[in-house]
């Protein structure tokens, strides 16, 4: 007689979404493109069903639990200083070079859209897995400077374009194509790159285009395996200057950057983050003598914006795998979806998403309008797009990134918490996007002195919300608050420099939600974002006029 255990029969449990298509099911996406006049969307359609599938599910958790290992040295004791990687980072990283996300808007000859069009691959690529958007931000936010530098160009540029990726680690001169990296932070200095202690030394002549010969150690140097950095390092009269620092030399032999070990991270663990020793290694500057910190600054404009688009990315996988969760899981005898509680925090992550969305894509726009210098007015309201909100929706977007990824996580419960599933790496991730290019305090200085240099590109940006502000009381009261706070004294400035950015972030995607997205939409995310609760935690939701079941197809169709 055979006898039936039932102990380990599974019932109402049920897997990660996988294998459906990012950008299909991404309505608000869709109709984002088609305000901006994309183009775009069967190469995006491909694009979402292929980052869908359950391969790349997998790679990406390969990827991210056989993290990368540093052989310093070969069998006899030559410094070689090689990154080993898991099939699986090249599996990603070659998909990516495909489809040019490290290079789009500077390939594709739809250029009013190219921004937004770039930004969602950068948006459907890190909702699967973030670590090897490290190498395509920093690439991205290299090609314009290297644009300016002729015969630095005139060697890299096609290869820097190229979308074809090429792993090995050789020289550049052989290489169909280049990943471009970034060395600025010092021990002593970190956010404070004028503290930097690293010296360049000039072969013969000082200034742009000349050689230099680097020492001094770098504590954070993301992507050490890329072809080359830019790195910016003290001169012994100019003040700081930046410089193109090659991993291999021109002659084919190794430059003399040896990494010292690798980071050990609480997330973004695919890709590879290291200390390294410069001991005279060869550079050439880039920019203008004694303009490293500025030159590198513009760098950095283009990554804080992929770090926003970035942990848009990862707040909408999280909402996704909640939403298809609980439209599964049965609790007290009744769907979780369906439960009023369980839609309050639903309703409130789907708000949160959406306006990171439309602000990470409108200011991706900008970053295109600004580029291509259209007439003063024009170009003026661009940069006040790109100078003042960049640092602040890096800010906001990232810290309710780091929040809403721990609320998400709550939603799968015990299997929310074990690291075998994506809900895990995503909380994992996410505070590495408000670390990275300037902590939260940082960029909330940098408003600040956005604001300061540039005193007109507010009252443009603000001016801006007019008509959305004439038509709601709730925002015409928070512009007003937010003129009072910038009339406050530089110290009392500063120290509300959280509460400012924050209140303009908020104005800024109440307006945006008000002209793009829909009234139910609108209307919902203004009632519960200008309120004294908002923010404590997620979920803080009254029912009087949420169309819950709009909202939440919306999000994700059902």
């Amino acid at each position: 007689m055979t006898t039936k255990w039932l102990t380990h029969q599974i019932s109402n449990q049920f897997d990660e979404i996988q294998d459906y298509n990012l950008f299909d099911t991404d309505l608000i996406l869709q109709q984002i493109l088609k305000h901006y006049g994309s183009q775009d969307q069967p190469v995006l359609h491909t694009f979402g069903q292929v980052v869908g599938r359950s391969a790349f599910y997998n790679a990406a958790e390969l990827a991210n639990r056989h993290t990368p290992e540093l052989h310093a040295f070969d069998a006899r004791g030559r410094r070689i200083d090689f990154l080993e990687f898991h099939p699986a980072w090249h599996q990603w990283m070659g998909l990516n070079r495909q489809y040019a996300v490290h290079a789009y808007p500077f390939i594709t000859q739809h250029k009013s859209s190219a921004w937004v069009d770039w930004a969602s691959r950068f948006y459907l690529s890190g909702q699967v897995e973030s670590g090897n958007l490290c190498p395509n931000a920093m690439t991205l936010g290299s090609i314009p400077l290297l644009q300016r530098e002729p015969v630095l160009w005139a060697e890299l540029g096609d290869k820097l374009l190229s979308t074809e990726y090429d792993e090995r680690d050789i020289p550049i001169q052989d290489k169909r194509s280049i990943w471009i990296g970034m060395g600025m932070t010092e021990k002593q200095g970190g956010s404070d790159v004028r503290a930097n202690q690293t010296l360049a030394k000039p072969v013969n002549q000082t200034g742009r285009g000349q050689e230099y010969l680097l020492t001094g150690h770098k504590w954070f140097f993301s992507a050490p395996m890329s072809d080359a950095h830019l790195v910016v390092a003290q001169t012994e009269n100019s003040g700081l200057g930046c410089f193109f620092v090659p991993r291999w030399l021109p002659d084919g032999s190794k430059n003399r950057v040896n990494i010292q070990r690798l980071k050990s991270k609480v997330g973004n663990c695919s890709n590879s983050s290291s200390e390294v020793e410069f001991q005279d290694a060869w550079g050439i500057m880039i920019g203008e003598e004694g303009r490293g910190i500025p030159t590198i600054i513009e760098m950095a404009g283009y990554t804080r914006l992929t770090c926003s688009v970035g942990s848009s990315a990862i707040m909408r996988q999280a909402l996704v795998q909640c939403l298809a969760y609980t439209r599964q899981r049965q609790a007290f005898g009744k769907v979780l979806a369906d439960q009023p509680l369980m839609q309050s925090v639903l309703v409130d992550l789907a708000l949160e998403t959406e306006a990171a969305l439309q602000l990470s894509m409108h200011l991706a726009w900008h970053y295109g309008q600004d580029q291509q210098h259209q007439h003063q007015l024009d170009n003026q309201f661009a940069q006040a797009w790109t100078r003042i909100m960049t640092p602040a929706a890096k800010f906001w977007i990232c810290k309710r990134t780091v929040e809403l990824t721990g609320e998400t996580m709550e939603v799968f419960g015990g299997n929310g918490y074990v690291d075998t599933g994506i809900m895990a790496r995503l909380f994992k991730e996410a505070p590495v996007n408000s670390i990275w290019e300037g902590s939260g305090n940082v960029m909330c200085l940098d408003v600040l002195r956005a604001i300061q240099r540039e005193p007109e590109l507010i009252e443009i940006l603000l001016n801006s919300f007019d008509a959305e502000c004439q038509q709601v009381e709730q925002l015409k009261v928070a512009r007003a608050e937010l003129y009072a706070l910038l009339l406050q004294s530089a110290h009392d400035l500063q120290f509300s420099a959280r509460s400012l950015v924050t209140r303009l972030v908020l104005l800024a995607q109440a307006v945006l939600l008000l002209r793009y997205s829909e009234p139910f939409v609108a209307e919902v995310f203004i009632q519960t974002r200008f309120n004294a609760l908002h923010g404590r935690v997620t979920g803080l939701v009254t029912a009087q006029g949420i169309d819950v079941a709009r909202i939440l197809e919306r999000a994700l169709p059902a």
